[in-house]
């Protein structure tokens, strides 16, 4: 995680968005009077977005907590992808 200010974030921008985009970095912009500002990739977004979406109802968790229970015990199984 990276944290900076605006003024610094304003000299060196190419070189924020590059270690956020490239590094998956995450960046902390501070503005002063106890607000910031968080820069992610778009990747990461959409990771976190995902991951939203899937927790979003009890459902979904409790489907996701049961499979990664089968895949500690042992008992989960492998698929060959076409084209692969």
């Amino acid at each position: 995680m990276l944290t900076t200010t605006m003024s610094n974030f304003r000299k060196d921008i190419k070189k924020y968005f590059d270690s956020v985009t490239q590094d998956f970095e995450t960046l902390i912009i501070n503005r002063g009077d106890d607000t910031a500002v968080v820069i992610i990739s778009l990747d990461e977004y959409n990771a976190l977005t995902a991951t939203q979406h899937e927790l979003s109802s009890a459902a979904n968790e409790q489907r996701l907590d049961a499979a990664i229970e089968k895949l500690k015990a042992g008992k989960g199984f492998g698929r060959k992808l076409k084209n692969a």
